[in-house]
């Protein structure tokens, strides 16, 4: 897949990605000058500038890159409450998860981003049901 498509349906994690870069090389930066300066008075623009903006940085894209792992789980989500709506899954009465239907997945992309839909086959007669133990 091409590098800058990724980019733009991933636009979240290129973010956090892009954010956790800059804020590494502020952090070294500041390091670095408040390591050559031995004024405590001149170093602090290195402290305000490397290591605040830094740890700013630096949480700004671990809150994007959390941002999309927690998008792409409620995606998740939201195929399995589709599937049980539509009658393709249902619980046992043991708490187990049965399939009533053949269940084929296929590629598709909603909203520029990828996704799975569910195209239910032929009902069945006998149903296979999983254990939880």
């Amino acid at each position: 897949m091409d590098l800058i498509n990724l980019a733009k349906k991933q636009w979240d994690r290129s973010a956090g990605l892009v954010f956790t870069g800059i804020g590494v090389i502020a952090l070294i930066g500041g390091w670095i000058g408040v390591r050559g300066t031995p004024v405590l008075a001149e170093q602090t623009r290195y402290i305000v500038s490397g290591g605040i903006g830094a740890i700013f940085l630096l949480g700004l894209g671990a809150t994007l890159w959390i941002s999309a792992d927690l998008r792409d789980e409620w995606r998740k989500l939201d195929r399995i409450e589709q599937s049980l709506g539509d009658g393709v899954l249902r619980w046992a009465a043991d708490g187990a998860a049965e399939t009533i239907v053949d269940v084929t997945l296929a590629q598709a992309v909603r909203n520029g981003e990828p996704g799975t839909t569910i195209t239910a086959g032929q009902p069945r007669a006998a149903t296979t049901a999983s254990s939880n133990a």
